[in-house]
């Protein structure tokens, strides 16, 4: 997908998964972004697997696949569901101008981890740490406001069980 045309900036197209095992849930500790101009340092960020669509990708199922892949290390996830709503959201100035978008649409799914939690390892050099965490610490942990309101709220409509 394009990024800009002109000074236009486009909408970023991507996808993320709420992962989970048990009663427990899936965040990476995010510490660099990719860049226009390369890879960047940033302060660290606590969020579900998420990533752009890539003009390779199938679908936005195919896209998460990839991306858990790229994040975990494993192959090990069944998608249960893809949801309607999608999280919108705008960058900052500053990561605009970086990245060449001025908004996120990202397409969620959840997503259930049937492999063994010591086989995760993620190959992308943006992930600093995986954990799961307890359902009941999810909305502490995570960065980003609209992710939280997002699981807050897909978490009462759904169970997992």
């Amino acid at each position: 997908m394009s990024k800009t045309q002109g000074n236009i900036f486009k909408v970023r197209q991507a996808v993320g998964a709420i992962v989970y095992r048990d009663n427990y849930f899936l965040l990476v500790h995010k510490t660099k972004i990719n860049t226009q101009t390369g890879t960047e340092t940033i302060d660290g960020e606590w969020d579900f697997v998420k990533g752009g669509i890539e003009e390779s990708d199938e679908s936005p199922g195919h896209a998460i696949l990839r991306e858990l892949r790229e994040e975990t290390g494993s192959t090990d996830f069944s998608i249960m569901k893809q949801f309607d709503e999608k999280i919108h959201f705008e960058f900052p100035e500053k990561m605009k101008k970086k990245i060449g978008y001025e908004r996120q649409e990202t397409t969620m799914f959840l997503v259930e981890f049937t492999g063994s939690k010591c086989d995760l390892a993620s190959v992308d050099e943006e992930i600093a740490d995986l954990q799961f965490i307890s359902e009941n610490e999810v909305a502490d942990k995570l960065t980003h406001e609209d992710t939280r309101s997002f699981f807050i709220k897909k978490l009462s409509q759904q169970s997992t069980k």
